[in-house]
């Protein structure tokens, strides 16, 4: 599996996430989501993401001035934006610890170390 397919299905709730601490604009959660290790998702990929959230009544948006161009689009979470936020934890949690036991990570060892040590010394 690439990392793009795992990556698609978490974007969404990570700039609900980004969208609940700060109104912002598309180009600041693009900022911040490579700020956080997703280095190659665009602006191209972010907006269509923020109008399908928009749609849905997850968030809101509204023009306002800026001091360096043209009006910026800021994102606002609803209420109904704030529920899918916290649904999207409760699945990606359970999600984590599921995945998490299949490879044997309960505790602090990863799964490289974890193969590391069972490898017979040769």
């Amino acid at each position: 599996m690439q990392a793009a397919q795992l990556r698609k299905g978490t974007l969404e709730g990570c700039i609900l996430k980004i969208i609940q601490e700060n109104e912002t604009y598309g180009y600041e959660i693009s900022e911040r989501l490579r700020s956080f290790g997703f280095s190659e998702v665009s602006e191209g990929t972010i907006y269509p993401i923020l109008l399908r959230l928009e749609r849905s009544d997850l968030v809101t948006a509204q023009f306002q001035a800026s001091a360096v161009g043209p009006k910026r689009k800021y994102f606002r979470l609803s209420a109904s934006g704030e529920t899918a936020l916290n649904q999207f934890y409760e699945n990606w949690s359970a999600l984590e610890k599921a995945v998490n036991r299949v490879f044997g990570m309960e505790g602090n060892q990863t799964h490289e170390s974890k193969s590391q040590s069972t490898e017979p010394n040769q």
